[in-house]
């Protein structure tokens, strides 16, 4: 289903077309439709989707238009929902109780239509410093000069003069934010990227922040892997000391920042439980997805007493615990030439410089994604890896102090709304897209956490530097 609008001059033209040819276009007109589903809107003459919209704002008119339809016929309720989850959100809170701060440093993202999940994970990849310094600090490709002007420092897989550069995009992106700017800032340039590159996200449907995380970083490495500047430096360079087995596991070849900073390694252990042959793999991964144990999911009414709280060393142990696979996943043993009985466990084997946890807070019952809302409690400073349920190799600093959090409010993965909070220069902030305040670490310490950030602490940093 299509809603047909009428003929709209676009702003320089649709943003397809190069600086110079856009220019020429300013008098003519695109026709253009939009997809009642996603609020997606594609051009005709340029024959693909965009993202702009004319200086009345004509395309957003028609989108608030049709949303408000839907949500008057069969979607009363999210807005119900996304108010209930916004007021007892910690930060909600801290504004009535004493009348928090809105940062003054700090630059909010616009919402482009649903796009909260972006706007959070863009907010704490900026807080991540060893990440964001290093985009930030990398040459913009309008002001290099010479032999290679014109001509872009990274490469997409798609070829020719018009490709786009998500790198070049998130550069932009987090060199605008704390900037001090009062205004929020617009991410639709990189958002055409986005939809350009990962049609998943393409439209103003609620997303997973999770799943984008990961394709983000995903997109990132690969245009990185096709520069000659897409190494990480010398002084990001892991310094521990390499086991042999370490050199085999590298995520999709060449390292990146990406992977020089997010990159860890799991050795995976299988067990045959008949003949006793022990299997071992190595897996690359830029994140650990975690479950909460099924013991804390229960819901307790308000007569009964709640239970023990769970905390992220619970999940850490359950990730690690050794399990017995069933029947649907039976090992195919080398020795016994047949599917067996065993079992499986994993270790850490390699930490990364920047810990990213998922807790796994929607799961499926029969044909629904439910929402697990248990509170996890997770430490601020100091989480402690080096337990030999978890880590392979003791070593002697192994701790990690908290850097950002996404945090998702609502009952549904396909509703609800996504925030963040971010440690900058030793002041904590809640991102609520386009607000930014100042919180305290209790409310930060209250949020039910679905992705953690966690940054490795170096021999001379302190609990109390940070």
């Amino acid at each position: 289903l299509q809603q047909i609008l009428h003929e709209i001059q676009a702003p320089g033209g649709c943003q397809r077309k190069p600086e110079r040819e856009k220019l020429s276009e300013k008098s003519q007109q695109h026709s253009v439709c939009m997809d009642c589903n996603s609020y997606s809107t594609f051009c005709y003459r340029c024959d693909e989707f965009v993202v702009n919209d004319t200086k009345l704002g004509h395309v957003q008119r028609v989108r608030e238009h049709l949303q408000s339809l839907e949500n008057s016929v069969s979607n009363t309720d999210r807005q119900r929902k996304r108010k209930q989850s916004d007021s007892s959100s910690p930060d909600s809170k801290l504004k009535k109780d004493s009348d928090g701060t809105v940062a003054q440093s700090a630059t909010g993202l616009r919402n482009l239509g649903n796009t909260c999940f972006m706007n959070a994970i863009l907010q704490s990849l900026s807080n991540i410093q060893v990440f964001s310094c290093y985009f930030k600090e990398l040459p913009s490709v309008a002001l290099r000069s010479g032999k290679t002007a014109g001509r872009r420092m990274y490469h997409t897989r798609s070829q020719g003069d018009s490709s786009v550069s998500l790198v070049e995009e998130f550069r932009k992106t987090l060199c605008s934010l704390w900037q001090g700017s009062q205004t929020a800032f617009s991410t639709d340039a990189l958002f055409y990227v986005i939809w350009k590159i990962m049609p998943s996200f393409r439209g103003y449907q609620q997303q997973d922040a999770h799943e984008f995380l990961r394709y983000l970083l995903e997109h990132l490495h690969r245009e990185m892997q096709g520069s000659k500047n897409g190494s990480p430096s010398p002084a990001l360079s892991p310094d521990r000391p390499k086991h042999a087995s370490e050199s085999k596991c590298c995520i999709n070849g060449t390292s990146t920042i990406v992977t020089s900073v997010f990159g860890g390694v799991l050795q995976n252990e299988v067990y045959c439980l008949i003949c006793g042959t022990e299997s071992r793999k190595f897996d690359p991964f830029l994140d650990l997805s975690l479950d909460i144990p099924s013991q804390f999911r229960i819901k307790f009414t308000k007569d009964q007493e709640p239970g023990p709280t769970c905390t992220l060393n619970d999940c850490l142990q359950s990730f690690t615990d050794l399990e017995e696979l069933d029947e649907t996943e039976l090992y195919m043993c080398h020795k016994c030439k047949t599917r067996q009985k065993s079992t499986k466990k994993f270790w850490i084997q390699k930490l990364p410089k920047v810990l990213c946890l998922h807790l796994k807070r929607f799961h499926w019952t029969a044909f629904l994604r439910n929402k697990i809302d248990t509170y996890v409690e997770f430490p601020m400073r100091g989480l402690d890896i080096n337990n030999k349920t978890f880590f392979i190799f003791l070593l002697e600093n192994c701790l990690y102090d908290l850097a950002a959090v996404v945090v998702h409010h609502g009952s549904s993965i396909g509703s609800g709304h996504y925030t963040a909070y971010g440690l900058h220069e030793h002041r904590w902030y809640h991102f609520n897209d386009s607000t930014v305040t100042l919180v305290s670490e209790e409310a930060v310490l209250k949020a039910k956490a679905y992705i953690l950030f966690y940054t490795e602490r170096s021999d001379q940093e302190s609990p109390a530097k940070l």
